[in-house]
């Protein structure tokens, strides 16, 4: 399906980036990780993906720094010499109301999750646009579309995330490369599995499915949307929810 081609995936060492990185090794794309702590379970990762017959390299680096997403891209173009695919995943939460949220918290979060995603944006496209074609998936979330309660800094990054998406796609339409959003919900991953019980049982109450949903279901609709028969396809908007929202 994938012959060589070549994926960054940042945050791609826990969670659901590194369901996506393993997905995407497994089916033949050699896979450059991004991470910005974790030294130890990015390493574990790769020699995982290794084993299996995989080509993985992974890198530390902030995505809410121009200049550590410019390394990055010269590592990976140091390693395998060309940059198909960008899936942005990389992201953070800094939980609390309006009202007790500091501007710090504000953004720290903003700045990972969205301005993240267009500094490593930045640091890819012109490789992109030059080779004529690629592949950016951003990696959203239902609470961007809903909203939650202490989570307005993460919506709010989230539905950022909408808006870059359609305008870049806008963009980019007729240069081969196409731009997608894929919106999660709750999914089975550290980040949710650290909320209290309660919580935890009153939001898969909330899910028509009554359950989480698996990182694997979302790196399927990632390497969907990678995919040669999936080039008509931009400025969409992928949710994986278990009908939370529809």
């Amino acid at each position: 399906m994938f012959d060589g081609q070549v994926a960054l995936v940042t945050g791609g060492t826990r969670g659901i980036g590194a369901a996506i990185a393993t997905t995407l090794a497994r089916d033949g794309v050699r896979v450059a990780a991004g991470y910005s702590r974790g030294k130890d379970q990015a390493d574990a990762l790769r020699a995982k993906l290794e084993a299996d017959g995989g080509q993985v390299s992974v890198h530390q680096g902030r995505v809410d720094d121009p200049a550590d997403c410019e390394r990055v891209v010269r590592e990976v173009m140091e390693r395998f010499g060309r940059i198909d695919f960008l899936v942005n995943n990389a992201g953070i939460t800094v939980d609390k109301t309006v009202r007790k949220m500091s501007f710090d918290d504000w953004h720290n979060v903003l700045n990972v999750n969205l301005f993240g995603a267009f500094a490593m944006t930045k640091a890819v496209l012109e490789h992109m646009l030059e080779r004529g074609s690629g592949r950016i998936v951003n990696i959203s979330s239902v609470i961007g579309e809903t909203g939650n309660v202490g989570q307005a800094n993460y919506a709010a990054s989230k539905a950022g995330l909408f808006g870059f998406t359609k305008s870049l796609a806008l963009e980019t339409a007729r240069k081969g490369i196409t731009v997608n959003v894929v919106a999660p919900g709750f999914i089975a991953t550290e980040m949710v599995s650290a909320m209290p019980q309660t919580a935890l049982d009153s939001v898969i109450e909330k899910i028509p499915q009554r359950r989480l949903g698996k990182p694997e279901e979302v790196a399927r609709v990632v390497k969907f949307l990678l995919e040669d028969e999936s080039s008509y396809i931009t400025g969409a908007v992928y949710t994986i929810n278990g009908g939370l929202d529809m």
